[in-house]
């Protein structure tokens, strides 16, 4: 059976309501009345012949079939949200709206200094940051660039190595003051240990350092990376950080002569290669957080102009 293709906005709406959880939180988000949203959904369900929500007594349950085709909804939006950036700009190669994603404790400790920097040399640029511990999908356009962790591996997109960030274990002053310190991983026990709840970040960088073994035991235990630089900021315990965040906030390093590097990359797709407000951001962000990685600012200083 072939199907005609829906209008574009009953998509937009389907998201909205998958978004929301309900036809009135969505009305709300798309600032349209209940009944339109309601009407909307069921014309998209006719016009596709399939079933998207049922209802029960705490509200809209989506299907199978809506968790299904979610992903190409989302994919719809992005591509949507990219098409209105690229027309950002007509004034010059300086002006127009970049989306950035990279992880809560790169975009709230690290990067405010250098885009700071960069807003000063182009006034006319419009930076979107959104700093999340999820992998945005460059591929479907959710972001322009990425400072990522890892390597990417897709052949579509544009990787740039900017260095290995230093991590190692840390603890407040006031929290060591009363306590022995440790000098290996056996006298961690003593300690109250700051780490992961359920991602398991922390065990896959102690194997990546020859330390697969090594079994420790968290006690306060969150998957946030700046909830967790909050707790040891704050005296908790032990926790890993980011040496020159370390630094900066004036923690003691515990077992200095451990630390991990962390690989970082400047990514983004290759089609944005050419757009000039999109290759001033990334070549910006490529030279300062690669002075960042070398230790030559701490994350307050601009890279030098």
């Amino acid at each position: 059976m072939s199907r005609s293709t829906p209008s574009w906005d009953l998509f937009g709406t389907f998201l909205a309501v998958m978004r929301e959880g309900s036809l009135s939180a969505a009305a709300r988000a798309l600032g349209t009345a209940q009944p339109t949203v309601r009407r909307q959904v069921e014309t998209l369900e006719h016009a596709l012949g399939a079933v998207l929500f049922t209802r029960s007594p705490t509200g809209l349950v989506p299907t199978e079939t809506a968790r299904r085709t979610l992903p190409y909804a989302q994919e719809m939006a992005a591509t949507a949200e990219a098409f209105v950036r690229s027309l950002d700009g007509p004034g010059g190669a300086g002006t127009g709206t970049v989306r950035l994603t990279c992880s809560e404790v790169v975009g709230i400790e690290v990067l405010p200094p250098i885009l700071a920097a960069l807003l000063a040399r182009h006034p006319g640029l419009d930076i979107e940051l959104v700093p999340t511990d999820r992998t945005e999908d460059l591929l479907r356009r959710d972001a322009d660039i990425a400072v990522r962790m890892t390597q990417p591996t897709q052949a579509a997109l544009v990787a740039r190595s900017v260095g290995a960030i230093q991590v190692g274990f840390y603890a407040a002053p006031a929290y060591l003051a009363d306590r022995p310190e440790p000098h290996g991983f056996a006298d961690l026990a003593d300690h109250v240990l700051i780490g992961d709840d359920r991602s398991g970040v922390i065990a896959r960088g102690l194997a990546a350092v020859g330390l697969a073994g090594v079994r420790l035991h968290f006690a306060y235990r969150c998957d946030s990376n700046l909830a967790q630089l909050a707790a040891i900021r704050a005296g908790v315990g032990i926790g890993i950080c980011q040496t020159a965040l370390a630094r900066r906030s004036g923690l003691t390093p515990v077992l200095p002569a451990l630390r991990f590097p962390l690989p970082t990359w400047l990514v983004m797709h290759e089609d944005l290669r050419t757009v000039p407000r999109v290759r001033i951001v990334f070549d910006h962000l490529v030279e300062a957080l690669g002075a960042y990685a070398a230790g030559r600012t701490g994350g307050h200083e601009p890279p030098a102009a």
